[in-house]
C-alpha cells in the first residue's frame, strides 16, 4: 500500500480548521449564571445514573439467579429484597467501596481476587503451574464458586452475604497478608471475613467474626455457611481427570470417607474435621479448627460426553451450620488451595494426605509405605521415566521368588502328568476314585496345583498398589520420557478424526508395547498350563478353552482400558511383563532341571507322607461320598 503524506495544503487546512474551533468555543463561552446551571443539571444526572444502575444490578440478581446456586425468590419477597439492596448499594457508594470491584492479592504460590460484592474469593490461580494447554491453572474463576452466610435478621429479614457490599482492606501482620472483608451494618455493627495469607503457602488462615450482631442476627433461626464449587478442567483427558476427581472428607475422628465417584451422590455427617474438593491434581479443602457437628454435602458429575462437557467435572455443595458465640460470629477455619502432592498436604499435620486415593487397606500401607519413598528417593536423581523402569527392576526383582515357586510346580505337574492321565484312564467311570487317587499321588509327591496358585496371588497386592499409585502420583506431573509428553497422562503419538467408544480419539503407544508383552507372557505360561489340563469332566467347563480366550481378551483390555490412562502406567507394565518373560525363560532353562526335579518326586513319594488337617478333611469327605455311591448303586441292583 502507498504510504500517504502530507503536503503543504493539508497543513494548512489543518491550521484553519483549527483556528475556527478556537474562535467559535471564545464566542461560546458560557456565562457565570449558565456554567452554575449546567454543573447542577451534571450533578442530576450522576445521581440519577446511580440509582438506575442500583435498580438494574438489584433486579437483575433477583430475576436472573446463579446457574444451579441461588434459589427461586417468590414473588411477594422481591419488593422488599430490592429495598434492601438499593440500601445495601447507597452504602456501599457512602463507604466508597466499589461492589463490582475486586481486591488483588499475591503471594509466592497464590494470585487471589477477593470480590468486593459477597466478600469471598472471586478468584484463585496457582502461580507455580500449569494446565495441558500451558495455560495458568485457575481453582475458581468465572463464578464458579459461591460462597455465602445466611441467617435470619432480628426483623426476620433474610440475609445472603454473597448480594451484600464488603468494605475490603488490606494490611500486614509480619511477613502475612492479611484481607479483611466487612459487612457493616453501622459503623459499630459489622460481620467480617479474615484472610491471613502466608508467604509460599497454598493454606489461607480463614476466619468468620462480628461485632455488636447480637442485635442483628436472630439466633433461634438456622444460620448455614454454603460452600459451592464446580471443578475446572485441568487434565488432558476430562473422563481420565474426573475419574479422580471426588469430594473426600474426614469425620469421626480420623475416618475418611467419600462420595460417589461417577454417579451424583449426597450425604449428611456429623463431626467433620475437613472436607476435600479433590480436582485430580489440585484440591479445596476446607479445614475446620474444631469439627463441623454436621455438614450436608452432595457431588454431581457434570461429565455426561466428553464431545460437549470440556470445561467442568463435577459440582460440588456443602451446607455447613454455624453457632453463635455470645451473639456474635467466631469461626476459624483453613482454606487451602493447592496441588494434590501428600507431600505437601503432609506439612500441615491435618491427615489431609487421606484425600488422595492410594487404595485402601493393604494397598495404601503399601504405596504410603513402600512406592511413593521408593519413587520419590529414585526420582530424586533419575529422570522420571527410568525412576519408574528402575523401580519395576527392582519389584520384579522382589517378586521373582513368586515366579520361581509357580514354576516349579508347574514342572512338577507336568512330569507327573503321564501318571495323573494313568489315573484317569484307569477310574474313567468312577470320578470320585479318581479324583481321590488323584489327591494322594500329588500328596506324595508334593506337587499341587494350589501351590502354582498360592504364590501367585501375594502379587495382587503389588500389583492394585501400583494401579492406584501412577494416576495419583503428583511429581509425574507434565514429566515427559521418549515420545510421552507428560507420564501422568496419555500418550498420543496420532490423533483419529472421530471418536471410539471406551478407547478415545488418539491412540496411545505404551499400551500396545504392553498388550503385546502381555500377549507373549500369557502365550508361554498359558500353553505349559494347557497342557497339563486334565480332560473337561461332563458337565464341567472346558478350563483349556477359557484360558485360550484370557490369552487375547487380557491384552485387548490393556489396549482398550489403558488407552486413556498415565502413560506411567502403561510404562510400567511394559516393562514388568518383558522382565517378566526374561525372568522365566531364565528359570525354565537355567535354573529348574526336570531330572532333578524327577528325582525329588520319586523320593517324595517313596516316603510316608503325613497328611495336614486340610487334606484329612477333603480325604474323609470324599471317602464318604464314594461309600454313599456304592450305597445307592447297591440299592438300585436290588
Amino acid at each position: 500500500m502507498e504510504e500517504r503524506k502530507l503536503d503543504i495544503n493539508t497543513v494548512i487546512g489543518f491550521v484553519l480548521l483549527f483556528g475556527i474551533m478556537i474562535w467559535y468555543f471564545y464566542q461560546n463561552q458560557p456565562t457565570p449564571e449558565e456554567l452554575e446551571a449546567q454543573k447542577q443539571a451534571e450533578t442530576e444526572q450522576v445521581e440519577a445514573a446511580k440509582q438506575a444502575k442500583a435498580q438494574d444490578e438489584s433486579l437483575t440478581a433477583i430475576t436472573t439467579p446463579i446457574e444451579d446456586y441461588n434459589e427461586n425468590v417468590p414473588d411477594s419477597l422481591k419488593q422488599a429484597m430490592l429495598q434492601n439492596k438499593l440500601g445495601d448499594l447507597a452504602f456501599a457508594y457512602s463507604l466508597g467501596t466499589d461492589i463490582d470491584g475486586t481486591t488483588d492479592v499475591e503471594t509466592d504460590v497464590l494470585a487471589l481476587k477477593f470480590n468486593n460484592k459477597g466478600g469471598h474469593l472471586a478468584e484463585v490461580r496457582l502461580t507455580q503451574f500449569v494446565d495441558y494447554d500451558e495455560l495458568p491453572i485457575y481453582i475458581v474463576k468465572d463464578g464458579n464458586t459461591n460462597f455465602n452466610l445466611n441467617f435470619a435478621t432480628t426483623d426476620n429479614r433474610i440475609l445472603n452475604t454473597e448480594d451484600k457490599p464488603f468494605q475490603p482492606s488490606v494490611t500486614k501482620n509480619g511477613e502475612n497478608t492479611v484481607v479483611s472483608m466487612k459487612l457493616k451494618f453501622s459503623e459499630s455493627k459489622y460481620l467480617e471475613y479474615r484472610y491471613e495469607l502466608k508467604p509460599n503457602d497454598y493454606m489461607i488462615d480463614f476466619t468468620i467474626q462480628s461485632q455488636g450482631l447480637d442485635g442483628v442476627v436472630n439466633s433461634s433461626q438456622e444460620i448455614n455457611l454454603d460452600w459451592k464449587l464446580k471443578g475446572l478442567r485441568h487434565d488432558q483427558s476430562i473422563t481420565y481427570e474426573n475419574r479422580y476427581t471426588r469430594l473426600t472428607y474426614q469425620h469421626d475422628g480420623d475416618k475418611i470417607d467419600k462420595l460417589a465417584q461417577m454417579n451424583d451422590d449426597e450425604e449428611v455427617v456429623s463431626d467433620v474435621s475437613w472436607l476435600s474438593y479433590r480436582q485430580h491434581f489440585f484440591s479445596s479443602i476446607l479445614v475446620a479448627d474444631t469439627p463441623f457437628k454436621s455438614v450436608n454435602m452432595s457431588s454431581k458429575d457434570l461429565v455426561k460426553d466428553e464431545e460437549v462437557d470440556t470445561v467442568f467435572t463435577k459440582l460440588y455443595a456443602s451446607k455447613i451450620p454455624v453457632e453463635l458465640k455470645g451473639g456474635n460470629f467466631s469461626k476459624s477455619m483453613g482454606l487451602y488451595y493447592g496441588p494434590t502432592d501428600s507431600k505437601v498436604l503432609k506439612t500441615y499435620d491435618k491427615n489431609l494426605e487421606a484425600s488422595i486415593p492410594f487404595g485402601w487397606g493393604i494397598f495404601g500401607w503399601i504405596n504410603k509405605a513402600v512406592f511413593i519413598p521408593l519413587f520419590g528417593f529414585l526420582s530424586s536423581f533419575l529422570p522420571y521415566g527410568i525412576a519408574i523402569i528402575v523401580m519395576t527392576v527392582l519389584v520384579k526383582m522382589l517378586l521373582s521368588f513368586v515366579q520361581y515357586k509357580q514354576f516349579l510346580s508347574q514342572a512338577k505337574m507336568k512330569i507327573l502328568k503321564p501318571e495323573l492321565d494313568a489315573i484317569r484312564a484307569k477310574y474313567k467311570d468312577n470320578k470320585m476314585k479318581a479324583q481321590q487317587e488323584t489327591m494322594a499321588l500329588q500328596s506324595k509327591a508334593g506337587a499341587s496345583p494350589l501351590s502354582g496358585c498360592l504364590p501367585g496371588l501375594m502379587q495382587i497386592p503389588v500389583f492394585y498398589a501400583l494401579f492406584m499409585f501412577f494416576p495419583t502420583a503428583f511429581d509425574l506431573r507434565q514429566k515427559s520420557f521418549l515420545w510421552a509428553d507428560d507420564l501422568s497422562s496419555y500418550d498420543s503419538i496420532a490423533q483419529l478424526p472421530f471418536n471410539i467408544p471406551f478407547y478415545g480419539d488418539h491412540v496411545s503407544l505404551f499400551p500396545i508395547l504392553a498388550a503385546i508383552a502381555i500377549f507373549f507372557y500369557m502365550k508361554m505360561t498359558t500353553g505349559q498350563q494347557t497342557a497339563m489340563q486334565a480332560p473337561p469332566q461332563e458337565g464341567m467347563p472346558d478350563m483349556s478353552k477359557m484360558m485360550k480366550y484370557m490369552i487375547y481378551f487380557s491384552p485387548l483390555l490393556m489396549l482398550v482400558f489403558f488407552n486413556n490412562y498415565a502413560s506411567g502406567l502403561s510404562l510400567y507394565y511394559f516393562i514388568s511383563n518383558l522382565i517378566s518373560i526374561g525372568i522365566m525363560l531364565v528359570i525354565k532353562n537355567y535354573i529348574i532341571d526336570e531330572e532333578k526335579v524327577l528325582a525329588k518326586i520319586e523320593i517324595s513319594k517313596s516316603k510316608p507322607k503325613k497328611q495336614n488337617r486340610f487334606q484329612k478333611k477333603m480325604a474323609e469327605m470324599m471317602e464318604q461320598a464314594e461309600q454313599q455311591k456304592q450305597m445307592q448303586q447297591r440299592k438300585k441292583k436290588k
